[in-house]
């Protein structure tokens, strides 16, 4: 497969009076195109921000650097603010997490998708116009036209989420960042809007890096996943095989903390992760886990957290579980 992204060794962090904490701490990430991948992790695990460094659109008070991040072989680090703004309007599409906070609340939602189309498009008013109508109608919204002239607060959660879809992939991008899109819906709405994502994907020879707190959804959804714990990767492979044999500690504890269908309609308590996700700041070095793991070693807290193949394109960055199963090369990028 060809590579799209490349990230290496990416850092962010946030300033504070007393200094700078890091909050992503030497992420390595890799998209090929027409793929899906998942992020997967806890809320504060470093996945949003991870994200927007693809598009280095950070908030104020963050820094970032890292080795590399490329996009189709050029660095998105030196671009200049002109490029910037055609690789975040051409390259990269972006739904985000509330929808609802994206959308200007005075104009009407057709105006908003046709107005994105005039300016990263460069369309005229009609043809823009057309071309919104024709957008709506393709993530399934009924009655586009009327749709169009309705006002953000006028649709349900999931026809918002459907339009800021039809924005993000309005200028034909070649990635699609997917911000945990199927967060405050129900179920049924939950499984439309990744149906949705599938077959844009399926249609425009797409990838799709889509970020999620949901290992269900990222089972159901993605060909390959990066499990996120404290700033750092630390498992990542093919879906199926991290799901059926999940190689670090964290992992199999997400896993296992998903209801079952065997356990549907029966009072049956799934297991939970002990302790509370890391405070960045007071986080130092070794394994960002050590504290909620079952497994814990002393040298657990000297690991440099570099990942370490098990089997051909399944990594993990846990020296316990890899030395168990008689794994080597150290520093393996995912």
């Amino acid at each position: 497969m060809t590579q799209l992204l490349r990230i290496e060794g990416l850092r962010i962090s946030f300033a504070h009076r007393t200094g700078s904490t890091d909050v992503v701490r030497g992420l390595d990430l890799e998209v090929n195109q027409g793929e899906t991948v998942g992020l997967v992790g806890e809320s504060g695990s470093g996945k949003s921000l991870s994200c927007r460094s693809i598009i280095r659109l950070m908030p104020p008070h963050a820094t970032m650097s890292a080795t590399r991040v490329e996009f189709e072989g050029r660095d998105v680090l030196g671009l200049s603010r002109t490029e910037l703004r055609a690789h975040r309007s051409r390259n990269v599409g972006m739904i985000f997490q509330d929808p609802f906070s994206c959308f200007d609340p005075t104009k009407r939602v057709g105006e908003q998708v046709a107005e994105t189309l005039r300016v990263n498009v460069g369309l005229d008013r009609d043809a823009a116009r057309e071309r919104a109508l024709a957008l709506l109608a393709s993530v399934d919204i009924d009655r586009p036209e009327q749709r169009f002239r309705a006002y953000p607060h006028e649709l349900s959660g999931g026809m918002r989420q459907r339009v800021m879809i039809a924005i993000a992939i309005s200028a034909g991008p070649k990635l699609l960042i997917a911000d945990e899109p199927t967060t405050a819906l129900d179920v049924t709405t939950q499984a439309q809007i990744l149906a949705l994502i599938e077959q844009l994907r399926r249609e425009s020879e797409m990838a799709v890096l889509l970020v999620s707190h949901d290992f269900g959804v990222i089972a159901q959804a993605c060909d390959r996943v990066a499990v996120m714990y404290g700033g750092h990767v630390v498992e990542a492979g093919p879906v199926d095989e991290v799901c059926a044999q999940p190689r670090h500690p964290y992992t199999r504890a997400l896993l296992e903390s998903i209801p079952s269908v065997e356990s549907a309609g029966r009072r049956v308590r799934r297991a939970g992760i002990p302790g509370q996700p890391p405070n960045p700041a007071e986080l130092g070095p070794g394994c960002p886990f050590a504290e909620r793991c079952a497994h814990v070693r002393a040298s657990c807290r000297e690991v440099d957290m570099s990942l370490i193949r098990v089997t051909e394109g399944h990594l993990t960055a846990c020296p316990v579980v890899a030395d168990s199963l008689g794994a080597v090369a150290t520093g393996v990028r995912p």
